[in-house]
């Protein structure tokens, strides 16, 4: 599927950072943002596909992205990260916190260990990226924090608890930063993908029995894939959503 054909051009020039942005939707929306004008920087654990994106994307688009490689698990140096990333695009004023992994786990196979680990990799570094992103979208005068949850969480999974809890607390934490963050006129706002097929989910848990089950809930029968984020995302971005904040946007064809 082709990126939207709209343009934002209050997008052109802007400091966008995507967490997770070398592969499935984040790179979708690196390329998305590109192909605005965006100043783009993202940050990736993956060097091989992060660096090939880079490539491919770098003679077409007017300011090629910057991949920085980091593990988000690493509090520690997430602040160091998002500074660099500032620094090197110019200014700060689009944060997406993309970066997840959908680990699937019994109930019963469940430990402190691999709990924790699910809350490191897809909610905690949500908090600290945004905590350290703060300070430059002051400074650049305000911004959009994109935020991504999923619908899986509402629809009873149980083979997912700790991811489920991790994006049912993304809604929570979207709203108390918006709140916070309003009066810098920092908007947060969270978008819930329903099943986005991707190169990983199709290796590791999604057939076409999975896919054309997931079809007949939908209202639109189409099945999603990764650019269909990056519309939302562009929007909740731009000056066109100038006084939405606190709100949860589903994209997932009409299941909820």
């Amino acid at each position: 599927m082709a990126l939207p054909a709209a343009q934002f051009h209050d997008l052109e020039g802007r400091g966008v950072l995507i967490t997770g942005g070398g592969s499935g939707i984040g790179a979708a929306l690196v390329e998305g943002f590109a192909r605005q004008g965006a100043r783009v920087a993202f940050i990736d654990i993956a060097e091989t596909d992060s660096r090939a994106l880079v490539e491919q994307l770098a003679p077409s688009v007017e300011h090629a992205p910057v991949f920085i490689q980091a593990d988000l698990r690493d509090v520690q140096t997430i602040r160091s990260v998002v500074d660099r990333a500032a620094s090197a695009i110019g200014s700060l004023s689009v944060l997406i916190n993309n970066a997840a992994r959908d680990d699937r786990q019994p109930l019963e196979d469940v430990t402190e260990a691999s709990w924790d680990e699910s809350q490191s990799v897809n909610l905690r570094h949500v908090f600290f990226t945004s905590q350290a992103a703060v300070a430059h979208m002051r400074q650049a005068g305000g911004g959009s924090i994109i935020n991504f949850s999923s619908i899986a969480f509402m629809l009873n999974m149980g083979e997912i608890p700790a991811y489920a809890t991790a994006k049912a607390g993304i809604i929570g934490l979207t709203k108390s930063l918006a709140g916070k963050l309003g009066p810098d006129d920092i908007r947060v706002n969270a978008v819930l993908p329903g099943m986005v097929v991707t190169e990983r989910q199709k290796k590791l848990w999604i057939d076409d029995t999975a896919i054309a089950g997931m079809q007949e809930k939908q209202c639109l029968k189409h099945m999603l894939v990764a650019e269909d984020m990056v519309g939302p995302c562009l929007y909740l971005a731009s000056d066109c959503s100038a006084r939405m904040t606190a709100q949860a946007m589903i994209i997932d064809g009409g299941v909820f």
